[in-house]
């Protein structure tokens, strides 16, 4: 994966730019068209987890021209820490998953726990089928068995920041993903 330079109003903070803007847009691209090729069914519900997901979701649905439906789950384990915390549901779903196909999507899997406590959550409703769509996957850090369906990239252990993963709710808006520095949040 080759890097950059940050913008340089963000050099003292972010150590390099991982993947750019137009990587991501061509990406996602390719995700999407390869959702519509596995999803025939008409009636896909898009379950988005919350606040990370929100830009790479907005993408992800705009490139999609299949009929959807969305809804929202939140689910925090982070706070202001890097270390993840007690699992907490924030958000319930509002629209009903039974007997339709779900396609889960996050910004990022990285231990597999936060996944898994959703996929076992959203099992329970009984959808037709479940499949799982993450912007970023670290392999590295894995301590659940478990793979995500559709992944954008594989990043690095490091902590990474932008196009909607933050450090302690900084630098979500960011257009790229970016590596930030250790003395950051150390």
């Amino acid at each position: 994966m080759a890097t950059t330079p940050p913008p340089e109003h963000l050099r003292e903070e972010v150590e390099s730019v991982l993947i750019g803007e137009k990587e991501i847009a061509a990406r996602v691209r390719e995700l999407a068209a390869d959702i519509e090729r596995d999803f025939i069914e008409q009636d896909l519900l898009v379950v988005a987890l919350l606040t990370g997901t929100v830009p790479f979701l907005a993408d992800l649905i705009r490139n999609i021209t299949l009929p959807l439906r969305l809804d929202f789950m939140g689910v925090s384990s982070y706070g202001n820490n890097t270390a993840p915390g007690e699992l907490v549901f924030t958000k319930e779903l509002k629209l009903e998953a039974r007997n339709r196909d779900v396609l889960l999507v996050d910004d990022i899997l990285d231990t597999g726990k936060t996944l898994r406590a959703v996929i076992d959550k959203l099992d329970a409703l009984q959808p037709r089928s479940l499949r799982t769509c993450v912007m970023l996957e670290k392999k590295s850090r894995r301590s659940e068995k478990i793979t995500a369906d559709y992944v954008g990239f594989d990043v690095p252990d490091t902590f990474v920041v932008g196009y909607g993963l933050d450090y302690a709710e900084k630098y979500r808006n960011l257009p790229f993903i970016g590596e930030l520095k250790p003395e950051v949040y150390s």
